[in-house]
C-alpha cells in the first residue's frame, strides 16, 4: 500500500489509526469531528496540538476544530492551555482521561439511580412500570459498585506498571520465539 502523495508512510499509518478510532468513537455516540480531534490528540506524541496543527492534520476547517474542542472541553476530555509568550492555545488531553471519564460516569449513574428510585416510589412497587423502574435503578447501582471496584483495580494495575497487554495465549514472561519453518 502506498502513502498519500507527499505524506511519509508512518504519518499515513497514524492518519489511518486516527480515522479508525474516530469511527469507533462516532459509532459509540460521540460527535464525528470531536471523535477525530480526540483521536488526533491521543495519537500525538505530546497529547497536545494547536488549532492550526489539528486543522492541517485532519484536513478540516478551523471552525470545525473550534466546535469539536468546545464539545470536548464541555465533557472534560480536553483542556485548553496557553502557549507561554503567545496568544495561541494548545489543546491537551488530561493525563488520566479514561479514569476521569469513567469516574464522572460513576457520578451520573448515582444520580440516575436516585431519580429512578424516586420514580419507582411514585409509580408504585405493585405496578409493572414501578417494577421495571426499580430493576433499572438496581442495574445502575450494580454498575456503580462495579465501576468503583474496576477503577481501584485499574489504579493498582497502573501503579504496578502492568498497563500493556500480552498477546493472546502468552503469559507475562513466557513469550516464545517464533520457530522457523
Amino acid at each position: 500500500m502506498t502513502s498519500t502523495e507527499g505524506t511519509p508512510p508512518q504519518e499515513d499509518a497514524v492518519s489511518r489509526f486516527v480515522e479508525r478510532f474516530a469511527g469507533e468513537l462516532t459509532e459509540a455516540g460521540m460527535q464525528r469531528m470531536a471523535s477525530r480531534v480526540f483521536a488526533a490528540l491521543l495519537a500525538s506524541e505530546t497529547a497536545s496540538l494547536t488549532s492550526a496543527e489539528l486543522a492541517e492534520q485532519l484536513r478540516i476547517s478551523p471552525a470545525a476544530v473550534s466546535g469539536a474542542i468546545r464539545y470536548l472541553t464541555q465533557v472534560g476530555m480536553v483542556a485548553r492551555e496557553r502557549e507561554p509568550g503567545t496568544r495561541r492555545e494548545r489543546y491537551v488531553l488530561h493525563n488520566e482521561i479514561w479514569y476521569e471519564t469513567f469516574t464522572r460516569r460513576d457520578q451520573i449513574l448515582l444520580r440516575w439511580e436516585k431519580v429512578l428510585r424516586d420514580g419507582a416510589a411514585t409509580l408504585g412497587s405493585d405496578t409493572a412500570a414501578g417494577a421495571r423502574t426499580t430493576e433499572t435503578a438496581d442495574f445502575f447501582a450494580f454498575m456503580q459498585e462495579e465501576m468503583l471496584t474496576l477503577m481501584d483495580r485499574w489504579r493498582e494495575r497502573k501503579a504496578a506498571g502492568r498497563t500493556g497487554r500480552q498477546p493472546a495465549g502468552q503469559a507475562a514472561g513466557n513469550a516464545q520465539e517464533p520457530t522457523a519453518s
